[in-house]
């Protein structure tokens, strides 16, 4: 089975990410994960404080020794995600689940980014079958380029960017940061501004307007 982005219905996996019941572990990083027969949700909230913002300025750093290819990640978003990898190992090697969705937001966005490489790398018969959206989702990977050997690494994480939300321009091009996997664009380019673009209500109603335009074409 392979993974069906258009019939995902991303206005509901971002107002369930809005009012998850989250758990906070490490240095303020807020996840939820929830399982529904073979299906398990794995979500992680924005930033909640001046914290996560002063984590967010950490430099590139790799995500694992040993590395076969090595790659470079924010050290921030990477600091906060490492709080979360025992805790998420034994949930995601549950041999009963046969589908991943992983939703994020925000800095919890860049959360999402690398737990889907984290799944993709622990559960190789989950590939097809696991599918990530990153709602006004920063940059996390660091490089001019993405090395093809990664690639199918992120072919199913998804950055939804409404209108120019600044935050899905940070960090900078000019400091090797760039978005992975494909991004989805909602809204009018400049209907909202860049910061106004990134506030949740903002989301919700072009999201809305979204999934209006998607009911229409599988009719």
């Amino acid at each position: 089975m392979q993974a069906d982005f258009f019939r995902d219905n991303l206005l509901d996996f971002f107002q369930k990410c809005l009012s998850a019941p989250y758990i906070t572990v490490g240095d303020d990083v807020d996840y939820y994960v929830k399982k529904v027969g073979g299906r398990l949700e794995i979500y992680f909230e924005s930033s909640n404080g001046t914290r996560d913002w002063i984590t967010n300025l950490r430099f590139p750093s790799l995500p694992y020794k040993g590395m076969d290819i090595k790659y470079r990640v924010h050290g921030g978003f990477l600091k906060s995600w490492k709080s979360l990898e025992d805790i998420m190992l034994p949930i995601v090697l549950d041999t009963t689940i046969k589908e991943v969705i992983i939703i994020g937001y925000s800095h919890g966005g860049a959360l999402a980014m690398l737990c889907h490489e984290f799944c993709w790398y622990h559960r190789p018969d989950l590939r097809d079958t696991t599918r990530t959206y990153g709602f006004g989702a920063p940059r996390v990977f660091n490089g001019w380029v993405i090395p093809k050997k990664l690639k199918p690494r992120w072919q199913n994480f998804r950055v939804v960017r409404n209108g120019h939300d600044i935050v899905t321009h940070l960090p900078f091009l000019i400091l090797r940061f760039r978005h992975v996997g494909k991004i989805i664009k909602i809204g009018g380019l400049f209907k909202y501004g860049p910061i106004n673009s990134h506030r949740p209500e903002n989301y919700i109603n072009e999201l809305v307007i979204h999934e209006k335009k998607k009911r229409k074409k599988l009719r």
